[in-house]
């Protein structure tokens, strides 16, 4: 699928179920989230399509491919531009270029909306996200040891270790 048959925009009520599909794919990996249900789509509202988040799905004419959201990490104001970044996609979508797309769409977004740095906390792994961060100038700048513990699927009960992953604008906040 070509580049110029996708769209990005701002999910809707009318997207939740193929956004909870896409979420329920990425938990089943047992990689992506320490999370073991997928949100429904009043969590997903009250929590990602607020003033203090961004959040897209990138859609080809028929169906949502994925989606992804970036969240304030803090409210404290000096911590304004500083936002978790979460992504997902489609088992179908996935190596055909469609991940870098969202991954740059939302940065835009992010940016637009006065974010200057992102990051998120990959799973080591979760090689294929890491990848795409690494493709869109994220750094690891740290790795954080046995932070959570999981409770769900064939990790249940293991600590699991997380990469943090940062990306600076080139285009907003520090000089």
């Amino acid at each position: 699928m070509s580049d110029h048959n996708l769209t990005f925009r701002v999910p809707t009520k009318a997207d939740a179920e193929q956004i909870t599909q896409i979420h329920e794919m990425g938990l089943g990996t047992g990689h992506a989230s320490f999370r073991e249900v997928a949100m429904v789509w009043s969590e997903f509202e009250n929590n990602y399509l607020t003033d203090r988040s961004v959040a897209g799905v990138i859609c080809s004419p028929e169906d949502v491919l994925g989606w992804a959201t970036i969240v304030q990490s803090s409210a404290r104001p000096v911590y304004a531009g500083v936002g978790e970044i979460s992504i997902y996609l489609d088992r179908a979508a996935q190596g055909r270029g469609i991940g870098k797309r969202l991954m740059r769409d939302i940065i835009d977004a992010a940016e637009a909306k006065g974010y200057w740095t992102l990051f998120g906390h990959i799973f080591p792994e979760n090689t294929a996200s890491i990848a795409l961060h690494d493709k869109m100038g994220f750094d690891v700048i740290g790795r954080r040891r046995a932070i959570g513990k999981m409770t769900y699927g064939p990790m249940a009960g293991k600590w699991r270790d997380v990469l943090l992953m940062e990306r600076r604008s080139t285009r907003i906040g520090v000089d």
